[in-house]
Parts: C-alpha cells; sequence; structure tokens
C-alpha cells in the first residue's frame, strides 16, 4: 500500500465509524495539534473528511518554536478546507494555578503528566460542546512500548487513525499530504517538560531503532524495548479491579 492508497483508507475508515458504528453520529472532529508530525498528518486527514475539523493549540508553557508549528500547521489547514474550524486555547493559567495548588506535592514528571490530563479534559470539553469526538494521535511504535499515553492530548482518544501506522509511514504521509517541512523535519517531542527535551531523550533510542526492533524479533535489542514497554504498561492496562466472589 502506498502513502496514498493510505491516507485515503484511513479518511474513510473514520468515514465508517461516524456514520455506522456510533450510536449517535458525531458532527465534528477534534484534534490537539502539537507542531509535531502525528497530529498534522491526522489532523490533515480528518480534513479530508469533509467533516467539520476542530484544531485546537494547547500551549502551556509551549517552547515558541514548537507552538509556532501548531499554529503555522492549522492556519494551513483553515487556508486549504473550508470545513476547519481552528481553537487557540491558552492552559498557562490554569496550570499556574494547579501547580501553585500543588505546590507541596511537586513532582516534574508528575506536572508532565498532569500537563497532558488538562490537555485531554480540554478536548473533550470541546467536543462535548460540539457533538464530537476526540481524535488521538498515537502511532504504533509509540503504542508498541505503550508511550502514547504521555504524547500530546493522547492521555485518553475516542479515535486513533494512525494507531497501525510506523511513524516512518506517518512521516511519508505528510510528505504526500505537503505538511509543512519544519514539522516533517522536526524532532518529536511531547512538548510536556519546561526544558524541551525530545522523545529520544526520554526513551534513550530513536523511533528508527524501535522500528528496527519490532520487525526483527531476534534483534538484540528486543530486551531494552521490552524493558521500555514494561515501565508503561499501566497506561493501557484495564484498572486493575478486586474481584469480591459473594
Amino acid at each position: 500500500m502506498n502513502d496514498k492508497q493510505r491516507i485515503e483508507k484511513i479518511k474513510n475508515w473514520i468515514l465508517d465509524y461516524i456514520s455506522e458504528k456510533m450510536p449517535k453520529k458525531a458532527t465534528s472532529l477534534v484534534i490537539g495539534v502539537s507542531g509535531g508530525i502525528d497530529s498534522a498528518v491526522t489532523s490533515t486527514i480528518c480534513a479530508l473528511t469533509g467533516i467539520k475539523t476542530i484544531t485546537i493549540s494547547l500551549p502551556i508553557r509551549q517552547i515558541k518554536s514548537q507552538d509556532d508549528l501548531s499554529k503555522a500547521h492549522c492556519k494551513w489547514l483553515k487556508e486549504k478546507y473550508k470545513n476547519v474550524e481552528i481553537k487557540n486555547i491558552n492552559l498557562d493559567n490554569v496550570f499556574d494555578q494547579f501547580e501553585k495548588t500543588l505546590s507541596d506535592s511537586n513532582s516534574e514528571h508528575a506536572f508532565a503528566n498532569s500537563r497532558a490530563r488538562l490537555r485531554m479534559m480540554t478536548l473533550y470539553q470541546v467536543a462535548g460542546s460540539n457533538n464530537g469526538i476526540v481524535i488521538g494521535t498515537g502511532n504504533l511504535i509509540e503504542d508498541s512500548i505503550a508511550f502514547f499515553a504521555t504524547k500530546f492530548g493522547d492521555m485518553a482518544c475516542d479515535l486513533n487513525p494512525i494507531g497501525d501506522c510506523t511513524k516512518s509511514q506517518v512521516w511519508d504521509m505528510g510528505k504526500e499530504l505537503n505538511v509543512d517541512k519544519r514539522i516533517i523535519d522536526a524532532k518529536p517531542t511531547d512538548g510536556l517538560f519546561d526544558d524541551g527535551r525530545t522523545d529520544e531523550d526520554q526513551l534513550k533510542i530513536s523511533y528508527q531503532e524501535i522500528e528496527n526492533i519490532i520487525k526483527d524479533p531476534n534483534h538484540p535489542g528486543q530486551k531494552r524495548l521490552a524493558e521500555i514497554k514494561k515501565f508503561n504498561l499501566h497506561k493501557i492496562f484495564p484498572i486493575p479491579v478486586c474481584k469480591i466472589n459473594n
């Protein structure tokens, strides 16, 4: 399957889900746009469906270059597709108050996850106010190591169009869709830390390396991948429930 065919398949899958799988048909697709390749490709495919697509920039103390790319992509989409609506929702003040209130629980990692959850709540608030569903942007590589749950607004979603696509495929689809080259070339980051650390900084391994390991069950990096996944699995497993046998 080439990139054009993959894009068409994903677009039709979204349309089929909306028209055939939902008890109440959604009339809008809501997606957080980070300035990264995953959300850029996903939001563009959403726009291709013709369904009202609400793209949202959700900066929280965002590095300017990341926020600029997010807004530039949203503007490009709006100019290209009439069904696109843009929202810029700055959450700095909300997060500042949250951080101040929880000052005695000062964990950098916990606050980073709280940023993602705050974004998630915002996406659902907008979706709930527009008869919409929240569109996720986690790709297959992130899913394989359960990393996507800490990404931009991906703590939860209603639909994940690129969940079966590798990072390489997402990059290639971005080129096919004429996504801004700056976004294609940008180093992937969740944007949840003030120092701007990339995904590779956090994982200590590149997406291409992970992809190579996944493709080869005998790859010497399988152990390393298993360790990363084990650390993150709690993010995707169902919540443990104590079973009571009466």
